[in-house]
């Protein structure tokens, strides 16, 4: 099967790999190939194994018909051309191993060499600083912008990118994150304005944005403001399966040979077809319906906004001025544009993204999730402040009336205790009353080069202290609060007395913290010998 570029708008109401797993299903081969569990048979007559049988038989390998993704001629070579169409690419890329997969290979494709510089925003996932590593990269660490009212990151203002860029030309690219977890963002244009002027690439981890630009309601997507390659995760705001995203290229800055090099490095070479299919169904359900698949999920938010504004407890996170260009993006052949004032931190809101908050400071961030918990509503994260509930295409206006009882039931049922001087107990648990999203400190706007390897640090170098006496020290082991999964510290980044405050919040309060040594965080490794210390 081949795919001809005008017929593009034909067949967008195609799922060519979707389809072809229909096919195989349908003809009930005798399998004598991989997967082991043939066909789901394998699980026929097990007690509770139906869904998961059901699933495996259209869970298969590459045979005739279906494609390779590694090298794609057939199906997987028109579903992501219908892809790149749907999304605005000139070229697409399934992946298998979420956004995680596409930020390794953007880096390893710019990074050619051991030494490359990339400048990139401070609080990225900690796949991108994974990514650094394997590249033998060095990087200049942007400090985000910090929206005034919330007191929330959101990303690095045009000032300090250009520069940075002015003391490090030799930089192969920049990465950034739009939108952050709370739906946050800005106008992408300046930025790669600036990019483009150097002739470097524009790489966006748009994990959270795989439905942007495709809605009048909705921000535009980083494609549409010039970045030259965009992760989303395909299958957080719109309807892939989990692990599902796509990795989408315009231009010409990126070695596209070399990309695909990287992703077949990076990805498995037996790649999940169900999850490749989803991929396929999920492009299919905006490709074919267009703006109308959102109409559903924006009458849910609009229904649940409407209900909160009745409900004058609760606060709504909003960006400060009107969409539009932040102030000073406005570039001229990369130029150093006017800093940013502190309106133009924070432009853009994802409408599916309603970020709440309890106006009277009675229930924190936490203590709002755990009551919305027990009365049926899961949000998607909360910190000291601020609770995100998500909606998306498939929200519905019963689920916000559902979040709206609940919120009201907190108000009345926490009124009714107080006209009975009754004490309200604590809604709080230890273990969960720390933010782990929202991690960032006042620094200088760019850091030194930052060099990053795969070489372990030898054990005779290490030693480990308590995190109350860290501060001053040079870490030498990576702390992930997870979730989202975003660094507080590196190996070999100065630990500030900020960030050792932060470290014994986090332990004090049981967070679960990836890549350290001592689970409980009661203690940190740092070098024992000074090092070059980071500026940060």
């Amino acid at each position: 099967m081949t795919y001809d570029d005008r017929d593009r708008g034909k067949k967008k109401e195609k799922a060519p790999l979707f389809e072809e797993l229909l096919a195989y299903r349908q003809r009930a081969d005798r399998t004598f190939h991989v997967p082991g569990h043939k066909n789901g048979k394998a699980y026929v007559g097990l007690d509770g194994a139906g869904p998961l049988a059901e699933v495996m038989t259209v869970d298969v390998t590459e045979i005739s018909g279906t494609d390779d993704l590694h090298h794609p001629e057939g199906v997987i070579k028109e579903a992501q051309a219908l892809a790149a169409n749907c999304f605005g690419a000139d070229e697409s890329y399934f992946l298998v191993g979420g956004s995680t997969a596409g930020n390794l290979a953007m880096i390893l494709t710019v990074c050619r060499k051991p030494g490359d510089v990339l400048l990139l925003q401070r609080n990225v996932h900690k796949s991108v600083l994974n990514g650094l590593m394997l590249a033998g990269a060095r990087a200049v660490f942007l400090d985000p912008d910090i929206d005034a009212e919330s007191g929330l990151p959101v990303a690095p203002s045009c000032h300090a990118l250009a520069a940075a860029l002015a003391v490090y030309p030799e930089a192969r690219g920049v990465l950034v994150t739009m939108p952050n977890y709370y739906g946050m963002g800005i106008n992408l244009k300046g930025i790669a304005d600036l990019c483009h002027a150097r002739n470097i690439p524009l790489l966006v981890d748009e994990a959270h944005g795989a439905h942007y630009g495709l809605h009048p309601d909705l921000p535009e997507n980083a494609l549409s403001c010039g970045a030259d390659a965009v992760v989303q995760s395909t299958h957080k705001m719109l309807a892939a399966m989990t692990m599902g995203a796509m990795l989408h290229v315009q231009g010409e800055l990126l070695d596209r040979n070399l990309l695909r090099q990287r992703l077949a490095m990076v990805q498995s070479s037996s790649p999940s077809y169900p999850v490749m299919a989803s991929l396929d169904l999920a492009r299919r359900l905006v490709h074919a319906q267009g703006p109308s698949a959102f109409t559903a999920g924006l009458a849910a938010v609009g229904a649940f906004k409407r209900g909160l504004a009745q409900l004058p407890r609760f606060g709504l996170l909003q960006p400060p001025q009107p969409w539009g260009p932040a102030a000073g993006t406005g570039t001229a052949g990369g130029q150093v544009p006017p800093p940013q004032d502190t309106a133009a931190v924070y432009t853009r809101q994802d409408p599916f993204k309603a970020v709440i908050y309890d106006r009277t400071g009675s229930l924190s961030g936490y203590g709002l999730q755990h009551a919305l918990e027990a009365r049926g509503c899961v949000p998607e994260m909360s910190d000291e402040r601020h609770v995100v509930l998500l909606f998306t295409l498939g929200s519905t206006e019963e689920d916000a009336n559902h979040l709206l009882w609940a919120l009201r039931h907190i108000v009345e049922e926490e009124e009714e205790t107080e006209l009975l001087g009754v004490l309200n107990p604590p809604l709080t648990e230890t273990k969960h009353n720390v933010s782990t999203w929202n991690n960032s400190g006042s620094v200088p706007p760019f850091s030194e080069p930052v060099s990053f390897s795969l070489t372990p640090a030898e054990p005779g170098d290490m030693e480990s202290v308590a995190v109350e006496k860290c501060s001053g020290r040079i870490a030498a082991e990576m702390v992930i609060p997870y979730p989202p999964g975003i660094p507080i510290l590196y190996p070999g980044e100065l630990i500030t007395n900020m960030t050792a405050e932060r470290l014994t919040a986090l332990g004090n309060a049981g967070a679960k913290c990836q890549g350290t040594a001592d689970r409980t965080l009661r203690n940190i490794l740092v070098f024992k010998n000074p090092r070059k210390q980071v500026t940060k």
